[in-house]
């Protein structure tokens, strides 16, 4: 490979590594894939919702002979307060997250215009008006669009709930199958919508705003993309309320009802009788649902404007044209498809039956959409970036270019299996946890806290394998690919995240509503599952936070030297350090 040592002399640099001809060339169509692949997103979530909505919400038809022979041996039918108990629970958990996000997304908003108006005042100072109001532009539609994709997470959560606690009514295995395919189809809700919806808002802005740039250019390319990168300022900053404002809710929602309940008044999780447990479900919705959308919403949107920006600093890429500067978000659009394709595999292809299959599924998911990826990026790469180009002081190929996305790719594969390891039951970690109980609260802190910093050893020698790896092929644009590879995956990382917290609502409702042992048991093993999948989520937005960190720092770094001036960013300086 060929680097540039020199910031001096770009000149000679470029020269020997000349930008190559595009193999394939019609620009409608990367432009077409994305605009296709971004429908078939929203399309799929809602079929997925339509699902979802077939199930009842009416335990009655869904009951076996043995559960309704106990009832009559009983005395009573119990089915008729139940269904009203569960609807009643599905009503208040409802009213419950709807109130709280509409509190937190006045907040927001109040926010998104006062920093709206910040960001007009600054970039009209630096930059000029023009620039000014369209990077405005740019930062109110990312942060509405991470609004809107966190409601709809939201809200989908909130009605699967209780169609999951029912689809647990029926007897194994069909039990079994529906309550795990009700929860999982309710995350791919969450994941295509958002993934759909943040592409095509995405795309639409690049559209809307580029004929006011000369983007043929890479002057002009570079103010459109310097523009744009206010897209995932407004994700990220939305995603700070979410993560944080609902991740606070759900913990205090979770140790008031636990010290409510079982500390004062010696009563098992989820009982009826305790009020703090409607709080705890929904704190489960606005928390690790809608607070995990907008997180990885916000990751998905700076590392595609971080790529776009970085690429439009390289001669090549504009020359290649249109087609070559959306790259970035074919992969994004192309990941759709692929996780489509993957979904079927845990709801059709090899469906639960058993408690033994459900982790089983849900790894599969994983590695098969990475697998399935693989091929896919390589087509994209070659059909869409040039022979060769220079970016970033270094002289990128397609291969090296695919070679990037992989890395993050499976990389985030590899950080979702270890995470995996150290949070699922079914292997030594865990079982080592619990049986450090056995002599106490403080020998089990301490050994979980010694576990988790045990789990953070390999993750981190990955991320850094994979920055070592992509900015050595090309640049900090490699960075930035790498981090969209981590993120191809979305809208499957998305499904099984929030598959977890309905299974835990459906436990709750389950308890509530005084259902049959053998639902809770089902919906516990589910949930147990969900525990390890919201940890692989937050490995997910971890790993792909570091990569979108630094790629951020490059389109930083990039954008500071098409200035004109030799600007260095030097860490020894004790004002930058």
């Amino acid at each position: 490979r060929a680097r540039c040592h020199d910031p001096a002399t770009p000149t000679a640099f470029m020269a020997s590594c000349p930008a190559g001809a595009l193999p394939v060339g019609p620009t409608i169509g990367a432009e077409s894939l994305i605009i296709i692949t971004g429908l078939i997103g929203i399309f799929f979530a809602l079929f997925l919702h339509r699902r979802v909505a077939a199930v009842r919400l009416d335990v009655a038809q869904e009951e076996d002979e043995t559960m309704m022979m106990s009832v009559k041996e009983a005395g009573q039918n119990q089915t008729f307060e139940q269904n009203e108990r569960l609807r009643e629970l599905y009503a208040a958990i409802s009213n419950g997250a709807n109130s709280f996000l509409f509190s937190e997304y006045k907040l927001c908003t109040v926010f998104v215009v006062f920093l709206a108006g910040v960001i007009v005042g600054l970039v009209s100072w630096s930059s000029g008006r023009e620039t000014a109001i369209f990077t405005a532009t740019s930062f109110v539609v990312g942060a509405l669009t991470s609004m809107l994709s966190g409601y709809i997470g939201m809200r989908v959560a909130v009605f699967s709930n209780a169609r999951c606690t029912v689809g647990a009514v029926k007897p194994a295995p069909h039990g079994w199958t529906e309550s795990f395919n009700t929860a999982f189809r309710a995350g791919g809700v969450m994941g295509f919508s958002l993934c759909g919806l943040a592409l095509l808002c995405l795309y639409a802005l690049v559209v809307f705003l580029a004929p006011s740039f000369s983007w043929g250019t890479t002057a002009g390319a570079m103010k459109l993309f310097d523009c744009i990168a206010g897209f995932g300022l407004g994700g990220s900053a939305v995603a700070m309320f979410g993560r944080v404002g609902g991740g606070i809710y759900t913990k205090a929602a979770d140790v008031g009802a636990d010290l409510a309940g079982k500390v004062v008044e010696d009563l098992p999780e989820d009982d009826p009788h305790n009020p703090g447990t409607i709080a705890d479900n929904v704190g489960d919705n606005v928390g690790d649902v809608a607070g995990m959308g907008s997180d990885l919403f916000g990751s998905f949107g700076e590392a595609s404007c971080a790529a776009m920006l970085v690429g439009a600093s390289s001669p090549g890429l504009v020359a290649a044209g249109w087609a070559a500067l959306m790259f970035p978000l074919t992969i994004s659009g192309a990941g759709i498809v692929v996780c489509l394709v993957t979904s079927f595999f845990a709801t059709n292809f090899c469906p639960v039956t058993r408690e033994a299959h459900i982790e089983g599924a849900l790894k599969l998911q994983l590695f098969v959409s990475a697998l399935l990826m693989t091929p896919v990026v390589w087509w994209l790469s070659s059909s869409f970036l040039p022979t060769s180009f220079a970016v970033s002081g270094a002289c990128a190929t397609p291969t090296g270019a695919f070679a990037c996305v992989a890395f993050g790719l499976w990389g985030g594969c590899a950080i979702g299996f270890i995470t995996e390891y150290y949070t699922s039951f079914s292997y030594r970690p865990v079982v080592e946890v619990s049986e450090s109980c056995r002599t106490g609260a403080a020998t089990n802190i301490i050994y979980g806290l010694a576990l988790g910093y045990k789990s953070a050893i390999v993750p981190v020698f990955v991320v850094a394998f994979i920055v070592f790896g992509a900015h050595s092929l090309a640049g900090f644009y490699g960075i930035s690919l790498a981090a969209l590879g981590m993120l191809a995956t979305l809208a499957t990382c998305l499904s099984i995240d929030v598959y977890g917290p309905v299974c835990d609502n459906a436990g709750g409702i389950a308890e509530m509503c005084e259902l049959h042992p053998s639902v809770r048991e089902k919906t516990d093993a589910l949930d147990a599952a969900g525990n390890t999948t919201a940890a692989i989520g937050k490995g997910f937005a971890i790993g792909s936070a570091c990569l979108v960190g630094l790629a951020l720092f490059g389109a930083f770094v990039t954008r500071l030297n098409d200035t004109g001036a030799k600007v260095t960013v030097d860490l020894l300086d004790p004002l930058t350090f």
